[in-house]
């Protein structure tokens, strides 16, 4: 039968039994086949919709959304039926990150899945993973795949306790020292609703400690806050230590993070050691979410010690953490071990929304702040900027004095800025977050079952 024939007597049959999930599963299945891929996206959405949790459609809708380069949409599908426990997702998920060159968690997953289930091996995919020979329980690294060390993650160095592991004779704590911020919040346009988060959490406490101390509370704890980038994590985080004149350190992940099995743990032990030292500090970890991966996905990975120790220092098992305050930023929660979310840990998640338009009102006049400008109607800046983030007003600026020093240098005359100059650089510069608040829309609409993401879904308006 022609192939057009075909979906239309099985759409005509739909419109005579719309809840028949069978023929609706079918259709699905008749428009993947002829390469029908948009109009397939759209049916199995129906279909979700009478029957959420169905895994075969999950699993269609996440092939759907790779054939038609939605990458961010199917790493959401998928990354939720792995967590749930699905082989079968494991599976379609290695394909997803061979596509992308992921190659060694491609085989973490695709190994994973076969351990539980030997008959969802693949022929193709074994051979382009490399994955030949495996025992079942067997840890042994993978033949011809990517894995980096052999028995269960472990370096012919980790045994090796001397002080040098890791090669340069000393561990992160020794190399990071506390600096002093003189940023505060007066000078972080917008952001109100953090801004008053952090001060019951974290500034209140150490400026009225007999108040906490009578409903016994202790001054410290942690807030994860996620969002796109560019949006003033970093700076809220330096502004919260001059707001309460704490020491403030910095962490990245390469400060942390070393090839030697072993030397990632006591990095971190000794960065928290070093916060303890000089209390109350502001320790502010910055792209979090490279420390706190998921555990499920590095079953085979020495990286699994390293988050176990990092929840055993945000614990404070061996020390004591009060007037230790921990924030740590991530533009990717979704990424982060759950376990990171429990109350004493990051028990705080805080969407950092793009500026609104009183905010970035505020942002473009501190930005502005000491540059030669006329008459700049910032509020008329600000309507023409929706979604730009903190980094993006700032890129508009440059780029406006960019112009004016093209015509400077043409016409030997030094001219103001006007906002004449900065609604053209408005134009040309598109928000960076565009790209970001696509991903989240996927994990809002899939991914929100326990309401982690509802403060990013009304401000989405979804």
């Amino acid at each position: 039968m022609d192939p057009e024939a075909s979906i239309a007597a099985l759409r005509a049959a739909l419109q005579a039994g719309p809840d028949n999930l069978p023929l609706r599963r079918h259709l699905c299945d008749t428009l993947v086949a002829y390469g029908r891929h948009a109009d397939a996206e759209g049916e199995l959405k129906a279909l979700l919709k009478l029957a959420p949790r169905d895994e075969p459609a999950l699993l269609l809708l996440a092939r759907v959304y790779r054939a038609q380069q939605k990458l961010s949409a199917a790493h959401v599908v998928l990354e939720d039926l792995v967590r749930q426990g699905s082989a079968r997702a494991r599976v379609e998920y290695a394909r997803l990150l061979l596509a992308e060159g992921t190659i060694e968690r491609a085989v973490h997953h695709y190994q994973s899945a076969l351990d539980e289930d030997p008959t969802l091996r693949d022929a193709e995919l074994s051979t382009r993973l490399g994955v030949d020979v495996h025992r079942a329980g067997d840890d042994a690294p993978v033949v011809g795949g990517r894995e980096r060390h052999g028995g269960g993650g472990r370096d012919e160095r980790e045994d090796d306790d001397s002080d040098d592991a890791g090669g340069d004779g000393g561990t992160a704590g020794a190399r990071l020292q506390p600096v002093r911020s003189d940023v505060k919040f007066v000078h972080v346009g917008g952001l109100t609703r953090l801004k008053d988060e952090i001060r019951k959490k974290i500034v209140l406490p150490l400026q009225r400690p007999e108040l906490y101390r009578a409903y016994g509370k202790k001054a410290g704890g942690g807030i994860l806050m996620y969002g796109p980038p560019g949006c003033g994590k970093t700076f809220l985080a330096r502004a919260t230590a001059g707001e309460i004149d704490s020491s403030f350190l910095a962490v990245g992940i390469h400060d942390v993070l070393e090839m030697w099995v072993g030397q990632s743990e006591r990095n971190l032990h000794s960065i928290f050691a070093t916060a303890r030292e000089h209390k109350p500090c502001v320790l502010f970890f910055d792209e979090v979410d490279a420390l706190g991966a998921s555990r499920g996905d590095l079953k085979h990975s020495a990286g699994r010690q390293t988050i176990n120790q990092f929840l055993a220092e945000l614990d404070g098992l061996q020390a004591d953490n009060e007037g230790l305050l921990v924030l740590g930023a991530t533009n990717a929660p979704w990424h982060m071990d759950s376990a990171f979310r429990r109350p004493g840990r990051f028990d705080r998640v805080i969407f950092v929304p793009p500026p609104d338009e009183e905010a970035r009102a505020e942002i473009l006049r501190l930005l502005l702040a000491g540059k030669p400008v006329r008459e700049v109607d910032v509020a008329a800046v600000a309507r023409k900027t929706d979604r730009c983030s903190g980094a993006d007003l700032k890129a508009i600026i440059d780029r406006a004095i960019e112009a004016k020093l093209d015509d400077a240098v043409k016409s030997g005359v030094p001219e103001p800025l006007t906002t004449k100059d900065l609604l053209a650089a408005a134009k040309a510069q598109r928000p960076t977050t565009a790209e970001w608040f696509a991903t989240a829309k996927n994990y809002v609409l899939y991914a929100n079952d326990a309401g982690l993401y509802d403060d990013l879904k009304e401000w989405l308006r979804l």
